[in-house]
């Protein structure tokens, strides 16, 4: 791993666990292997430092996980929405304590690039193009749809190790239960009306 990379990801870990206040470059450097100097000579302190470290951290994920052109929705979505769980599951620790220092330190998180705020606006256009083609029959305000399954997904991989009767199914069985409601929601049929509508 570069000596760049190392840096930022001690500092991540370092951040996640005691916050702003808590985490010193001292600490940084001790974990990365490398001296203070090291540090200042590469960010110029300790706030650029873990500055970048929770962009790095929070940043988008590269590409896109929703076609252009809907087809399969239930399948598409159903794919989307447990890839999105999966990065804010394994980001939980960091968004946390941004989220908890976002009224102290607001420059620190991402809030237009993080991978949180991408898969929205990935989410909205796609949703978008799903009630252009009509493949959603429900009348429904696409920034409440947006927000709606976001909210249950950001929910649930930021509570579920902390609220366990609450999140009780597996994830992937609760992530297939989120989508199939909100499907229904928007009006996109079940695949057994699909299947009565062919006959």
């Amino acid at each position: 791993m570069p000596l760049r990379d190392k840096i930022l990801h001690a500092a991540t870990q370092l951040y996640a666990e005691t916050g702003f206040r808590g985490t010193t470059t001292r600490q940084i450097a001790e974990r990365a292997g490398v001296n203070e100097v090291t540090l200042f000579r590469h960010f110029g302190s300790k706030n650029a430092l873990l500055h970048e470290a929770i962009q790095c951290a929070c940043a988008r994920r590269e590409g896109t996980l929703l076609p252009e052109r809907p087809r399969e929705v239930r399948e598409e979505l159903r794919h989307w929405a447990q890839e999105t769980w999966k990065v804010l599951w394994g980001r939980r620790a960091v968004i946390r304590t941004a989220l908890g220092e976002l009224a102290a330190h607001p420059e620190l998180y991402p809030r237009e690039n993080s991978a949180t705020a991408c898969a929205g606006r990935e989410l909205r256009k796609y949703l978008e193009r799903v009630r252009t083609l009509g493949l959603a029959s429900a009348e429904f305000d696409i920034s409440a749809a947006t927000a709606t399954l976001m909210g249950t997904l950001f929910a649930d991989a930021m509570s579920r190790d902390i609220l366990p009767l609450v999140y009780h199914q597996e994830p992937t069985q609760a992530i297939e239960q989120y989508v199939e409601l909100f499907l229904r929601a928007i009006g996109v049929e079940t695949p057994s009306a699909l299947a009565q509508e062919r006959r």
